[in-house]
């Protein structure tokens, strides 16, 4: 007889589906136990669903746990008995792990690929690739160079095997960077972090959320491997502020710290180059930029923002794989589906935790997140439904001038906050800024403008800023304690997390966080997609009614 447990929160399904009730008195620890081990699918109100997936197993794997950890979680939380098919899949996925490592060979440069499971063996037997670019050393072992380092890595993975690379890195170019005690101090799970992707080996992937210090771990990285660093980052903004940091925070001073951007390009023992000017002549594969830069002997590259890494940086990758590798990031999800390849070339998820335990403790605001559905006026709807483009109508579903009203009474409503209105599209931007008469920055807005403009809201001096995806990324604006968004790129989860990063920056106020919807329309299912990230997190999204 199939037992029943109301009071628990997972239905697991033999197809490695799990449903995850809300409301069940157990939901908090389930949600906890089923997210380090699975990918979130569906977010709506009341049951959400995860999806048990090899590489969702891999990286917690990497990450420590265990078979035993996660089948304990499965039985402790379900509703029903957990199919004995799921248990056994649990097994076999974390049973892979450890199997194929990738080791160093006996000459300088010499790897091997281990393999220590037949079916594995097979399959890598008859792939050939291998054949062309491997000489066989007996059973289950392949010698390579180093030159095919990541690109072995990410074809087991597509076999079906995650590699394990223990082969070593290189120790760098060494350079005295210290931390500035008097300044500040490492936050315990800061340190935890980079203590275990010290051990781990050098390369992997570490997930906290915006305001919850993952400069910080990559700086306390650098002053103890104390070598040569690559920062890669999303934009001459970002680099900048990467520069204020390690100066105000490190023993490094600012003629120790080159930028490579397109407005200029040093290459100094800390090296902060932008994902742009690496990417650049990617279209004809005359990336010169990205092989100046492979070249130099660095002890720890740093990808900032790694979920956005575009795919021909995952080249320069390939080619720095014997150099420790650090990923920062405060979502793995990756809109193109490439999370396999950061697996494979950066490296598997070493550390995470939960964004609602960083706001139990004090480290990021307590935030709400509230979704407002608004009413398209007679004459925007008339024109967003004869429109046929898709972008066409994502813009008009956007652009929606019922917003307008909205926007301006949640400023009043907050006036004692300060708050960042951001949105995609410069025509609904340019107009909220004169409804508001607030001022507007976009990637247009020149630089010495955007700093003059980022300091004023900093000293308190602007209470309102209108500002384009350009501040998804980057920005420093710490008493930010409002956003509201009018507008999303289409479904991006990795948008909505950078988003509501902007307001977590920990403060004595709490931190809302306004998502604008057009009711009827394609928004309502881009929202849904969005809020998906906010359930991998715990928090619960609120939906007020429509003005319909």
């Amino acid at each position: 007889m199939t037992a029943f447990h109301p009071e628990r929160a997972l239905i697991v399904q033999s197809d490695l589906s799990v449903l995850v009730e809300v409301d069940a008195p157990d939901y908090p620890q389930a949600r906890a136990s089923i997210a380090a081990i699975a990918e979130l699918e569906k977010s709506p109100e009341h049951v959400h669903t995860y999806r048990i997936t090899p590489l969702s197993i891999w990286n917690a794997a990497a990450g420590g746990r265990t078979a035993e950890d996660a089948k304990a979680g499965l039985v402790k939380h379900a509703k029903y008995d957990v199919p004995a098919t799921v248990l056994a899949q649990v097994d076999e996925f974390f049973g892979r792990w450890g199997k194929v490592t990738l080791e160093k060979g006996a000459e300088d440069g010499a790897l091997v690929l281990v393999v220590r499971e037949k079916a594995a063996e097979a399959r890598v037997g008859r792939d050939p690739w291998f054949a062309e670019h491997t000489v066989p050393m007996g059973p289950g072992r392949w010698g390579l160079g180093l030159l095919h380092r990541g690109e072995v890595k990410q074809r087991v993975l597509k076999l079906g095997w995650p590699v394990d690379d223990r082969a070593g890195v290189a120790a760098g170019e060494a350079l005295d960077v210290s931390l500035r005690g008097e300044i500040f101090s490492l936050r315990p799970y800061q340190q935890q972090a980079v203590d275990i992707f010290l051990d781990s080996g050098g390369h992997g992937v570490v997930c906290l959320p915006c305001g919850g210090g993952k400069t910080v771990v990559a700086l306390a990285t650098m002053a103890a491997l104390k070598t040569r660093a690559l920062v890669l980052v999303t934009g001459h903004e970002a680099a900048e502020q990467w520069k204020r940091e390690l100066i105000l925070k490190t023993s490094i001073t600012a003629d120790q710290i080159g930028v490579y951007s397109g407005q200029g390009k040093e290459i100094k023992p800390i090296t902060i180059a932008t994902y742009s000017i690496l990417t650049s002549g990617a279209k004809t594969k005359a990336m010169k930029h990205f092989d100046l830069l492979a070249k130099e002997p660095w002890g720890v590259v740093v990808y900032d923002e790694v979920h956005l890494l575009p795919a021909p940086v995952f080249r320069l990758s390939a080619a720095l794989q014997a150099t420790r590798r650090l990923g920062l990031t405060a979502t793995l999800v990756r809109e193109d589906g490439r999370e396999g390849d950061v697996f494979s070339l950066i490296g598997p998820k070493r550390f995470d935790i939960p964004w609602r335990d960083l706001e139990a403790i004090g480290f990021i605001a307590n935030a709400r997140c509230i979704e407002r559905r608004v009413a398209m006026t007679d004459d925007a709807r008339e024109k967003w439904e004869g429109a046929i483009d898709q972008h066409e109508r994502a813009r008009l579903a956007a652009d929606n001038p019922g917003k307008d009203e909205v926007v301006r009474q949640l400023v009043q409503m907050h006036q004692d906050d300060q708050i960042l209105v951001i949105g995609t599209y410069l025509e609904q931007l340019k107009r909220l800024s004169e409804v508001l008469g607030a001022p507007l920055l976009t990637g247009e807005t020149p630089h010495s403008k955007r700093e003059e403009l980022y300091g004023a809201f900093r000293k308190n001096e602007l209470r309102v800023l209108v500002v384009s995806r350009v501040a998804n990324f980057a920005i420093d604006l710490p008493d930010a304690s409002v956003l509201i968004q009018v507008a999303g790129t289409f479904g991006s989860r990795q948008e909505e997390a950078q988003r509501l990063g902007r307001v977590l920056r920990p403060k004595k106020r709490g931190a809302w966080f306004y998502a604008l919807v057009s009711q009827g329309t394609e928004e309502v299912e881009w929202a849904r997609n969005r809020q998906r990230f906010l359930a991998e997190q715990g928090y619960g999204y609120e939906i007020e009614g429509t003005t319909e």
